[in-house]
């Protein structure tokens, strides 16, 4: 008996890393899955290989009007939107003194801008059918999960855009919750640490990817992918299936009494790489 049956999930940057192990945990469980990513032909890779029933929808979620489509391709397929994960996003690392305003501002768009858009894409398919379920009596609970870090709850040094746009996400959970938990609308977020992804690996000349027409350089310098040990109590990153599992929890019905709050993923690690 799978957990999510009949249940539609949407889970934004999901071909790759933490969002298709996410993806991946949620089909296994019975939810329909929209997978999404800015490179078309991995989506389409990863749609195909997830056992259970996907869609695909490639494009550039942080160009206006891209979220109100993903929502429309769901409802008009599938015609339902249970659950929220929005996970996609990446990192440009400098110290503040050298950060231009064009990669702070990139960090606000994609970790802060994209998450409120797709919320407010799925309001009107999580709040009006409450609206129906409450006035029958009935409890049906939908979820919105926001992906934060502890750069975000914690301070990173060289990343005061992704912190700083990580941050926000925590408030924009805590505000949502608050006004949809009449809906019976989880919203909650997950905070991850180190976890093994394009995003903290090795940082040379090949972990690159091709974002708005640009390349970008991901990972973090090696000599701080060997501090995992010392700052992590169990003593290594975590796997994207781990990370996933988080998310898991929070879409399925043992979290209905959990809102507005913030899990921490992280191995015990209550500082960021750098303390």
């Amino acid at each position: 008996m799978t957990v999510l049956g009949g249940k539609v999930a949407i889970v934004t940057g999901s071909a790759r890393g933490i969002g298709r192990a996410t993806a991946e945990i949620l089909a296994e469980q019975g939810a329909r899955v929209l997978i999404n990513d800015l490179d078309g032909d991995v989506a389409e890779q990863a749609s195909n290989e997830i056992d259970g029933d996907t869609l695909v929808f490639a494009g550039d979620l942080t160009q206006p009007g891209v979220p109100d489509q993903l929502v429309e391709k769901v409802i008009g397929d599938w015609g339902q939107i249970d659950i929220l994960v929005n996970n996609a996003g990446y990192t440009l690392d400098a110290a503040i003194h050298r950060m231009s305003d064009d990669w702070f501002q990139k960090m606000l768009d994609i970790h802060v801008v994209v998450p409120f858009r797709m919320c407010r894409a799925v309001a009107p398919h999580m709040r009006e059918p409450a609206k129906k379920e409450r006035e029958e009596g009935r409890e049906v609970f939908r979820k919105i999960v926001n992906v934060t870090s502890i750069s975000g709850t914690m301070g990173n040094a060289g990343q005061a855009n992704y912190s700083s746009g990580k941050s926000a996400v925590v408030g924009l959970t805590k505000t949502l919750a608050k006004e949809w938990g009449q809906f019976k609308v989880n919203v909650n977020a997950v905070a991850f640490g180190y976890i093994e992804t394009r995003l903290t690996a090795a940082k040379d000349e090949e972990n690159v990817a091709q974002i708005g027409g640009e390349q970008v350089r991901l990972g973090i310098p090696e000599q701080l992918r060997q501090m995992a040990t010392v700052l992590i109590p169990l003593g290594r990153p975590g796997t994207t299936e781990e990370a996933a599992g988080g998310v898991f929890f929070l879409c399925s019905p043992w979290s209905n009494y959990v809102h507005g709050q913030v899990l921490h993923v992280t191995g015990g690690q209550f500082g960021g790489m750098t303390g």
